[in-house]
């Protein structure tokens, strides 16, 4: 690794440290600089605008949480790869709820920039690959049912899991049902999907 990159991971950790302890909206360049321990100037150097470091915090999550998580080699049948493959959502809320509240604030960031997504997409993107991977040999393997479209299905079930781990994992307060029955409630919307999935 480059000195080049070392920084450039450093302001991204450093950044991630910030918007994980006060939000995206609250954290300025000024801060971050300050925490870095370098001048202003230095992160724009680096990164042209605020929205250029969230967007490299987002991918340096999505990176973590694809080595981390979404491993699916150790499971033979293509229902056992997608069945991992959703609870890895579970597992993550588990461990870094924090990835959820970043999640969920980013989404709202990034709906109101100019930011070009395409790097970003394209990387979350290797996420459907996988489930299609499992899919197609789960209907090899005889594990799965068919499904008329499965990347509509792929998309309505991570976005719901997605939606409800934000929604549980949020600071803000929530009604005593969903603090009570949070990891369970998250489990049964995965086994409802498997459920569909299996043959």
């Amino acid at each position: 690794m480059s000195i080049k990159e070392a920084k450039l991971n450093y302001i991204v950790e450093v950044a991630q440290k910030l918007f994980f302890q006060k939000g995206i909206q609250a954290v300025t360049i000024k801060d971050i600089a300050k925490e870095v321990g370098v001048g202003e100037a230095t992160i724009y150097r680096h990164f042209a605008k605020k929205q250029n470091i969230v967007l490299a915090v987002a991918m340096s999550i999505f990176g973590e949480v694809s080595k981390g998580y979404f491993h699916q080699s150790q499971f033979t049948t293509g229902f056992d790869k997608i069945e991992a493959f959703y609870m890895s959502f579970y597992n993550i809320f588990k461990v870094h709820r924090d990835y959820y509240n970043f999640l969920a604030e980013f989404d709202l960031y990034i709906s109101e920039q100019t930011t070009d997504l395409d790097a970003y997409e394209n990387g979350i993107k290797t996420f459907f690959d996988d489930f299609n991977f499992a899919y197609s040999l789960g209907i090899k393997d005889g594990s799965i049912k068919e499904v008329e479209n499965i990347e509509l299905f792929y998309f309505s079930t991570t976005h719901a899991i997605l939606e409800l781990c934000k929604k549980l994992a949020s600071d803000a307060k929530v009604l005593k049902q969903d603090v009570k029955y949070s990891n369970e409630e998250i489990e049964t919307l995965i086994k409802l999907f498997l459920n569909n999935l299996k043959k």
